[in-house]
């Protein structure tokens, strides 16, 4: 059962992640730039932005309040152009793809849980129901989980290699990275997967050589090892990509968001969401909450849980888990001391800033810079 991996002896975890040209990746990045955009101008927006993006069309809809003046579809326009959908003989580019808004305002009955002035600004109520989880673990220094913290490490330095003279690679790729555990602590990375899209007169044999040559051993550093498993676009080719080729969604990615499917998740999805909303912000206080948990020396793994009732601003339970890797009462009397109120949460992590268009991309945790990692 997750959750309890630790008690096992010998077992192999594996975690993948996306590039930010992989269609999915593509809506989020569009929606987070709206959303920052608003937030820029008016840091009290209400948002709640998606997106699909498919061949030559991106459709934008949600419910957005705000006093800011954004024009989405010129900012949905420059994401795409930095991801680097530039290619104007594919359907989605930056040049000519259209843009469909369909946005209007948020509900009154929303409205009226969740705004608060002056001394009851702390009383604001959660933006919705719902359940979320932190997790930290002290098996990286980045306290993350180890295979999508490699996963992470390869998708990433994909889209620095192509920006930096391997013309030949194109911005839609997935990565994934399998490692050994014994005693619940990686000993053994032994596989690793790279699918990435690239120009069409390019050999597999190639860019095995790449991946292999370079790549690899660049993003696992220490981990790296000879008898590792590569595998590459195991289909034979990838040429045909990205949202040209594959409808992209908002919130599609929530495991590559989170932990690689090493902790829980409550379902809910991060980009296009302004912090008043619980599934984002609560979601990363947990994971700071969970991240002192482990800092404090309570345990080596900590997983926290909250849920909420929307428009109420106390939490219905807040929990917390230390897979018998440390002492769950001592911690949970320590997690008792954070106060759980979307509005505490929102001052504590100074989350009213345009700061979410750095999350968008290879995980929301486990980066420097941001402040649940502080």
């Amino acid at each position: 059962m997750q959750g309890r991996t630790s008690l096992q002896r010998r077992y192999t975890f594996t975690s993948e992640s996306v590039s930010e040209g992989h269609p999915d990746k593509v809506a989020d990045f569009i929606a987070d730039s709206i959303l920052d955009a608003h937030v820029a101008q008016d840091p009290e927006a209400r948002v709640a932005c998606e997106v699909l993006c498919k061949e030559s069309h991106c459709v934008i809809a949600g419910e957005i309040t705000s006093g800011a003046t954004v024009d989405p579809a010129a900012v949905a326009r420059r994401a795409i152009e930095e991801i680097g959908y530039l290619d104007a003989t594919e359907p989605f580019n930056a040049g000519s793809v259209t843009i469909l808004p369909f946005l209007s305002q948020q509900a009154a009955e929303i409205a009226q849980g969740v705004r608060r002035i002056g001394a009851e600004r702390l009383e604001q109520g959660a933006g919705d129901q719902g359940i979320m989880f932190g997790y930290a673990t002290d098996e990286t220094p980045e306290m993350m989980p180890l295979p999508i913290l490699l996963a992470h490490r390869l998708s990433r330095m994909l889209a620095d290699h192509r920006r930096n003279g391997e013309a030949w690679l194109r911005p839609d790729a997935k990565t994934q990275v399998s490692v050994v555990y014994e005693e619940g602590r990686p000993v053994e990375v032994v596989d690793v997967l790279v699918s990435t899209q690239h120009r069409r007169e390019v050999a597999r044999e190639d860019i095995l050589a790449f991946v292999r040559g370079r790549l690899a051993p660049d993003a696992l550093g220490a981990w790296w090892h000879d008898d590792i498993r590569v595998t590459v676009n195991p289909t034979g080719s990838f040429v045909h990509g990205g949202p040209s080729a594959d409808c992209g969604v908002t919130g599609r990615k929530i495991i590559v968001d989170t932990y690689g499917g090493m902790g829980r998740h409550g379902g809910g999805a991060f980009s296009g969401k302004d912090p008043s909303k619980v599934d984002r912000s609560g979601a990363y206080f947990c994971r700071y909450v969970a991240r002192q948990v482990v800092k404090q020396g309570f345990a080596r793994r900590a997983e926290i849980q909250v849920a909420y009732a929307i428009g109420v601003a106390q939490p219905v339970s807040v929990k917390v888990d230390t897979f018998d890797t440390g002492d769950d009462c001592a911690a949970a009397e320590f997690v008792r001391g954070f106060d759980f109120r979307p509005a505490a949460i929102i001052e504590r992590l100074d989350l009213l800033r345009p700061i979410y268009r750095l999350t968008t991309n290879y995980g929301h945790f486990g980066k420097p810079g941001l402040p649940w990692e502080a």
